[in-house]
């Protein structure tokens, strides 16, 4: 299970997340795989709601990001058991029990048990025509690849050129540094790309709110499509406030909001354009699907973040979830790519033509090869021992 935890993180942070995953052994060891694997969402309520580990959050920080590894790994168990891969492991369940693996408490004021399950059941016409299309032609992606901060302009431009030549209909840049170097750096990838390919712009939390709505306004001539995490994942009125100010730029934030309960906050004030829900941050697939199914219910697409080791490999079963079972529809909806480190998993994901691809093989795609694992594994293992 502890392969499971954090894998975007190294060092001591993956130490600590290790450390938290172990403080919920007791729950895990001696049971029934079996057991356990048939219904993870009695897993899940039982790890949030024990009374020491919500001291430490509740529902927050390392110790809910540990409940999310151990509740992940469980689905894995649950879809190796059925020989199938999670999306359809989900996509397999009928709107009653997928509305069992949902914790409703503090999110009911928003969306009902009986709401989700109208969602649910409102999509089940055509589920077999789109698990069909999905399979035949995939998902569309965005790609972050061609945008990291420190590229220089001739990098930036060539790789531009490259995404929109492999498919991609979207690419998004970094963005918060230094707003000259923005300005000149969206200057060249709008040149690169075109007009009619969309360039999403990410802060990474680096603005005030004030300070978000007065970057953008000196990147408006390049027509950005979204504003991603232009503050405090926190502060939800802060968003309301730059979605007002930006508009028709689209506000997106979601890879560090820690609950459900934050997102019904965004969705409720109106302040967030895009959820973009992340595989690690919260309380594993459960409580992604009460996110995913809270988006639906408030009319916003999901846009999963996929911005760190694994995540591609694991969030594309969400959105493939959130297609074939929930919203039906791929309009306005991609899935971010990376193209780095997916050699180090076992059923990397497959990128043709911009789109992912629908997974074949068994588990939530979370499984790192044997030979990764030994040599990152922290302390000890030589990438970390090796002279130099």
């Amino acid at each position: 299970i502890a392969g499971y935890s954090l894998l975007f993180t190294t060092g001591r942070g993956n130490d600590v997340a290790c450390a938290a995953v172990r403080a919920l052994a007791p729950y895990i060891v001696g049971r029934d795989v079996a057991e356990l694997a048939a219904d993870v969402g009695v897993l899940a309520r039982e790890l949030t709601w024990d009374g020491q580990l919500r001291w430490l959050g509740p529902e927050k920080g390392v110790m809910h990001m540990a409940i999310g590894a151990v509740v992940n790994a469980a689905w894995d168990l649950r879809c190796r058991l059925d020989g199938l891969p999670l999306w359809r492991v989900l996509a397999s369940l009928s709107p009653a029990e997928i509305v069992r693996q949902i914790d409703f408490t503090y999110i009911d004021d928003a969306m009902t048990a009986d709401e989700a399950l109208a969602i649910l059941e409102s999509s089940v016409p055509g589920r077999e025509e789109r698990m069909a299309a999905l399979e035949a032609d995939g998902l569309p992606a965005y790609t972050t690849s061609a945008g990291w901060i420190g590229y220089d302009d001739d990098k930036v431009d060539r790789l531009v050129r490259e995404s929109v030549a492999e498919g991609f209909t979207m690419l998004k840049l970094k963005v918060g540094t230094d707003v000259q170097s923005d300005i000149r750096r969206m200057r060249v990838a709008r040149h690169a790309a075109g007009d009619d390919v969309r360039i999403a712009v990410d802060a990474n939390q680096r603005w005030g709110v004030d300070q978000a709505i007065e970057w953008m306004g000196q990147l408006d001539e390049f027509h950005p499509y979204w504003i991603e995490e232009p503050t405090s994942p926190d502060d939800v009125l802060g968003h309301r406030t730059i979605r007002d100010a930006v508009h028709p730029v689209r506000v997106a934030t979601g890879e560090h909001v820690q609950n459900r309960v934050i997102f019904k906050q965004m969705l409720q004030a109106r302040a967030i354009d895009v959820v973009q829900i992340d595989a690690c941050r919260v309380g594993g697939v459960n409580e992604n699907l009460a996110i995913i199914l809270l988006a639906a219910k408030f009319g916003v697409p999901v846009c999963p973040h996929a911005g760190g080791v694994g995540l591609c490999e694991m969030v594309q079963h969400l959105a493939m979830f959130d297609f074939v079972a929930v919203s039906g529809s791929s309009d306005g909806r991609w899935i971010e790519y990376v193209d780095h480190l997916h050699e180090h998993f076992t059923d990397p994901v497959v990128i043709t033509a911009g789109r992912y691809r629908a997974p074949v093989g068994p588990g939530i795609g979370a499984r790192m090869r044997d030979a990764s694992i030994a040599e990152f594994r922290f302390p000890d293992g030589p990438a970390w021992t090796a002279p130099g």
